[in-house]
C-alpha cells in the first residue's frame, strides 16, 4: 500500500528520502486522476482538487505518526533551541516531501498538457495576482497564450501577501487542530498551486522549470516551513490536550512550546512576503 511505505522512524536517519516518497505520492495522484477522471464531462472539472485528494490520503498516515511523535518529545523539552532541536527532523522531512510534490506536479502538469488538471489552481493564482479579471486572467494563463507576468504596486503586493499567507497560517492551524493530520491538505494544495504558477511563469516549458523552480522557491521554502511550523503547532497542542488534560504541568510546557513556533511561523511569513515583493522581482523581471 503505497500509503504504508513510509516509517517515520526512518525518516530521524534521512528526511531527504522523502523527496522521493513526494515525487511517487504526486506522481501517482496526477497520474490517476488524467487517466481516470479527464473523459468524465463532470469530475474533469474539479480535477485540481481531486489531484490534492489522492496526494493528501497518501500522506496522512505519516503525518499522523509524525505529529504523535514529535507531542511526545515536546513534553521534555523548553525554549526556542529545545524546541528548533526536538522537531527540525520532521520539519526537515515534511520541507522535502513538499519540494517533492512541487518538482512532480510541475512536471505531470507541462508534460501531460491537461489544463483541467490544476484549473482550480490556476483560478487560484489568478485571484491572488489579478483579483479584478480573474476570467479573463484564466484564459490568459491556459495553455499555448503568452504569459507575461504583471506587478502591481509593491506596498499594496506586501499586505495582500502577508493576508493571504496569515490567512492560510491559520487554516493550517484550524485543520491541525480539528484533525492533526488534516493540515496536509492545505500544504498540498499550495504545492499544487505553486507548481501551476511555475507552469505559467515557464509558459509551460520543460526545460524552463529550473528557472520556475528558482523563482518560487526563493520565497517559497520560508513560506511553506512557516506553515510545517503551524501545523506541527497546532498538532501537538491537539494531541497534547488528549494526552495531559488542561491543568497537566506538560501541557503548559506544551503551550508554551506551541506559542513558540506560532511566534516563529509569522516571523517567517513576513520575511518570505518581503523576498517575493521586493528581492525576486530584482532576479526575474
Amino acid at each position: 500500500m503505497l500509503e504504508s511505505m513510509v516509517n517515520p522512524k526512518r525518516v530521524e536517519k534521512g528526511p531527504w528520502k522523502m523527496f522521493f516518497v513526494g515525487i511517487i505520492y504526486a506522481s501517482v495522484s496526477i497520474l490517476l486522476v488524467h487517466f481516470l477522471f479527464s473523459s468524465d464531462a463532470v469530475l474533469s472539472k474539479f480535477s485540481g482538487m481531486i489531484v490534492v485528494t489522492f496526494c493528501v490520503m497518501f500522506s496522512l498516515p505519516f503525518m499522523y505518526f509524525i505529529i504523535k511523535r514529535e507531542e511526545k518529545e515536546d513534553e521534555e523539552i523548553e525554549g526556542f533551541v529545545g524546541v528548533w532541536k526536538a522537531h527540525s527532523d520532521a520539519i526537515y522531512a515534511l520541507m522535502w516531501l513538499f519540494f517533492g510534490f512541487i518538482i512532480s506536479f510541475s512536471i505531470w502538469y507541462i508534460v501531460l498538457q491537461n489544463a483541467n488538471l490544476f484549473n482550480a489552481q490556476v483560478e487560484t493564482y489568478c485571484m491572488i495576482n489579478s483579483p479584478a479579471d480573474i476570467d479573463n486572467c484564466v484564459v490568459k494563463y491556459s495553455f499555448g497564450q503568452s504569459v507575461t507576468a504583471s506587478m502591481s504596486d509593491k506596498g499594496g503586493r506586501f499586505f495582500s501577501i502577508i493576508e493571504n499567507n496569515v490567512y492560510v497560517m491559520i487554516f493550517t492551524l484550524v485543520f491541525s487542530l480539528i484533525f492533526g493530520a488534516g493540515a496536509i491538505f492545505i500544504l498540498a494544495w499550495n504545492a499544487s498551486v505553486i507548481s501551476a504558477a511555475i507552469g505559467i511563469f515557464t509558459k509551460y516549458s520543460i526545460a524552463e522549470i529550473p528557472i520556475g523552480l528558482i523563482r518560487y522557491m526563493i520565497h517559497g521554502f520560508p513560506e511553506i516551513a512557516a506553515y510545517f511550523i503551524t501545523a506541527l503547532a497546532g498538532g501537538i497542542f491537539g494531541v497534547g490536550i488528549l494526552r495531559n488534560g488542561l491543568g497537566n504541568k506538560k501541557f503548559i510546557r506544551t503551550i508554551e512550546n506551541v506559542v513558540i513556533l506560532l511566534l516563529t511561523a509569522i516571523a517567517i511569513l513576513i520575511i518570505a512576503a518581503l523576498i517575493e515583493v521586493y528581492f525576486t522581482p530584482l532576479l526575474f523581471r
